[in-house]
C-alpha cells in the first residue's frame, strides 16, 4: 500500500541537484551547509516506490539556490540517496549565486538531473545566463564528472531536418563577451622640482 501525505520538507540529498544546475559555475560555499526546502501545493511520498511527488508552484530553496516548477518528482535509491530528479515548468528556473561572480540563471521547459551518471540536461527552451555569457539551445547536456557541456538543437537527432523548421529548432547559440581590460594607469605627475618633459 503506498503512503501520502502532505508536508513541507528538508531534503539535504537533493543539494548535489540544486549545485548542480548552474553548470561549470560553483555556488556559495555556504549553500552545501544549508537545509533544502521545498514546497508546492501538494507532495506526495511514495516509500514503496521510493519517490517524492510536488505539484503546483513548486519551490526549492537551498542558501542561494533558488528554483521553481510546476512539478517535480524526486527518485531515490532503497538506501535514501538520489538517484534522480525531474523539474517541470513553463519554464522550470533556477537561480544561483556563486562567491565571485555573476548570478547563474537558467530555464528550459524540463531539468533533469541522473546523479548515477553524473549527467544534468536542461530540456527543451534550455537557457543558461551569467553576466553577459548565454548558453542556450534546445537541449543542453552537462556532465558533471567530465566538466563537459553538450548543447544541441531539435533537429540535431533528426534524419530528415526538414522535419523540423530552422526557426523552431532551438539552434544553439554561445555568447561569450570578451574579457574586460583593465584601464591604463594615469601618466605619473613629474616630481617637485624636476624639469617638465616636452
Amino acid at each position: 500500500m503506498k503512503s501520502s501525505r502532505r508536508y513541507r520538507c528538508d531534503l539535504s540529498v537533493l543539494a548535489a541537484l540544486c549545485l548542480l544546475l548552474a553548470g561549470p559555475a560553483h555556488a556559495l560555499s555556504t549553500d552545501t551547509q544549508q537545509p533544502v526546502q521545498i514546497d508546492g501545493d501538494i507532495a506526495e511520498l511514495d516509500d514503496e516506490e521510493h519517490t517524492t511527488v510536488y505539484i503546483g508552484n513548486v519551490i526549492v530553496d537551498q542558501g542561494s539556490i533558488h528554483m521553481t516548477g510546476d512539478r517535480l518528482r524526486v527518485n531515490f535509491t532503497e538506501n535514501k540517496e538520489l538517484k534522480d530528479a525531474y523539474l517541470e515548468g513553463r519554464p522550470a528556473t533556477f537561480k544561483q549565486t556563486p562567491d565571485n561572480d555573476d548570478d547563474v540563471h537558467g530555464q528550459a521547459l524540463q531539468i533533469e538531473y541522473h546523479a548515477q551518471q553524473s549527467l544534468l540536461k536542461l530540456i527543451e527552451k534550455a537557457r543558461v545566463t551569467q553576466g553577459e555569457r548565454l548558453f542556450e539551445g534546445h537541449r543542453i547536456n552537462y556532465d558533471t564528472k567530465k566538466s563537459l557541456i553538450t548543447a544541441r538543437s531539435a533537429r540535431a537527432d533528426k534524419a530528415d531536418k526538414d522535419s523540423h523548421s530552422k526557426a523552431d529548432s532551438g539552434r544553439v547559440r554561445i555568447i561569450i563577451p570578451p574579457k574586460k581590460r583593465p584601464l591604463p594607469d594615469a601618466p605619473a605627475a613629474p616630481e617637485a622640482g624636476a624639469p617638465a618633459k616636452p
